[in-house]
């Protein structure tokens, strides 16, 4: 990183997330954020304008799926001057937004290209993680320890990674192994990540994935997957 304050961008995928996405941009600290772009996953309530009233800029994505979003929040970015860092938030008011300083600090300080926000190490609200998601978080994790050598605590969606390092990792995964994709590109690669703590509460609404049993099968799957194909290619 340069020796100036890096700028950041924070991109956040949503999904029927009017309740809950003016929390979390009334919760993100501006400055350090210099952008907000939120990308409206093909909602059918009024996550667009929240979102606009909110401050933030609204991309369209019609195609589902949570890759899909993050994907076209890149797309718009490459064509609006991309910041130095992009944070990645959940549109669901489980992430702690305002310990965004904090989750950069590592890259900031030029130690670091990709920094996970771990909820495993972090605090979390009783019920906030659900045993679905601690099963999954926990096998994947092991999977990425006997394959690419390196201990992740989590996949969780807070997280920040520079632009240059994050162009080279060629994201493309449209769904669920979104997460799993960016780590384990990350150790490919030879990029520089750690983990932070981050705090972790009950979402507003219900997860549409965790929350329900073929979400859960179709995300662990895919997770899996993921981190088992990139090992061999």
């Amino acid at each position: 990183m340069p020796s100036k304050t890096p700028s950041i961008d924070v991109v956040i995928p949503a999904y029927n997330e009017e309740a809950s996405l003016p929390l979390v941009l009334a919760a993100i600290p501006r400055p350090p954020a210099s952008r907000v772009v939120v990308v409206d996953n093909n909602s059918t309530d009024a996550t667009s304008e929240v979102a606009a009233a909110g401050g933030a800029q609204v991309v369209q994505e019609l195609r589902l799926g949570y890759g899909s979003a993050c994907l076209a929040g890149l797309a718009y970015l490459r064509l609006h001057q991309p910041a130095d860092v992009v944070v990645f938030l959940d549109a669901d008011f489980s992430d702690h937004a305002e310990e965004l300083p904090s989750l950069v600090a590592p890259i900031r300080q030029g130690d670091f290209d990709l920094v996970i926000g771990s909820r495993v190490l972090g605090d979390r609200e009783p019920g906030a993680l659900l045993p679905q998601a601690r099963a999954g978080n926990l096998i994947a994790c092991t999977m990425i320890r006997a394959l690419y050598g390196h201990r992740f605590t989590d996949l969780g969606p807070f997280r920040a990674i520079t632009w240059s390092a994050l162009e080279r990792l060629e994201m493309s995964d449209p769904d669920f192994g979104w997460t799993a994709e960016m780590q384990v590109k990350a150790l490919r690669q030879g990029l520089r990540v750690t983990e932070v703590p981050v705090r972790y509460r009950k979402r507003v609404g219900v997860s549409k994935i965790t929350g329900t049993f073929r979400g859960t099968i179709l995300a662990g799957y895919k997770i899996l997957w993921t981190v088992l194909r990139y090992s061999t290619s």
